[in-house]
């Protein structure tokens, strides 16, 4: 694992890369820091009828995109900074670069997240934002795990790891991603809950699996006693201190968690941890 692309919309993504930095120092990786400028602005009502909005509009939301993207790459120029970390170095040590594109932030994280080893993005405020539909396309586009960072960076990550497991194939693969962050974990523990479960293997199984990887890890089922599915990880992770969290993301349909609510759904709302997630 050697390539990280962390999300910089404005200049209050500092958790970003904290987080990205805390994940790419043990693999003495590349952070790319990366910005997306949209030119586009557009008012559309009901997906069909759209008009574009004045030329004084335009130049007003085009000037405050130049200042986010402006006050983007200072932070990233100042937190680099901050922890001795060289833009644009040689070397096999931990580096940065710089990135900027032109596009809509979502779609070009979709893409552009296609060739890193993991993107990191931050944690949305709020359901319907930029920052909700970021973390989608990175899950939905690229095809690479995502880490998503909490409001407050943790002081460390990946030292105690909770997998949020319930048997399907995402989680699966997600396990297989976090690998390289299993393998450096000082402790691992497997949680599965009651009402979560798919047809597959038991949280016994997996963990008996990282063992024979060498792996430390445990393995422990909870009942659900009327909590949902991701109240139970958030909780157990809390309690075992641990600072990430493993989750394959929409086990059920994007859709459905939309209207009902999933495990996948909460945990992306109430994290207060760094998550790892893959589809």
């Amino acid at each position: 694992m050697k390539t990280f692309l962390a999300v910089v919309g404005d200049g209050t993504a500092e958790p970003v890369l904290e987080c990205a930095l805390l994940a790419a120092r043990p693999f003495a990786g590349c952070i790319v820091g990366l910005n997306a400028l949209t030119t586009e602005y557009a008012v559309v009502f009901g997906g069909e009828m759209g008009f574009s909005v004045s030329s004084e509009v335009d130049r007003t939301l085009e000037r405050e995109g130049q200042e986010r993207r402006d006050q983007a790459r200072n932070l990233f120029h100042a937190v680099m900074q901050r922890h001795g970390v060289p833009i644009d170095g040689a070397g096999s040590g931990l580096k940065a670069e710089w990135r900027e594109e032109i596009g809509r932030q979502n779609a070009v994280v979709g893409a552009l997240g296609r060739i890193f080893d993991l993107i990191v993005v931050e944690r949305p405020a709020k359901l319907a934002s930029l920052a909700e539909a970021t973390l989608e396309d990175a899950l939905f586009e690229s095809g690479r795990p995502v880490l998503m960072t909490p409001p407050v960076a943790p002081s460390s990550l990946g030292e105690r790891v909770l997998i949020a497991w319930n048997g399907s194939t995402e989680t699966a693969r997600t396990v297989g991603f976090a690998m390289p962050f299993l393998e450096r974990a000082k402790s691992v523990q497997v949680v599965s809950t009651e009402g979560a479960q798919v047809p597959g293997p038991s949280g016994e199984e997996l963990a008996a699996m990282l063992r024979r990887n060498g792996i430390d890890a445990t393995a422990k089922h909870v009942p659900g006693r009327s909590r949902a599915a991701g109240e139970v990880f958030l909780t157990e992770a809390r309690n075992g201190g641990c600072d990430l969290m493993v989750k394959g993301a929409y086990t059920q349909s994007r859709l459905r968690q939309m209207i009902f609510g999933g495990a996948t759904r909460h945990i992306i709302m109430e994290a207060e941890i760094p998550v790892l997630l893959a589809h």
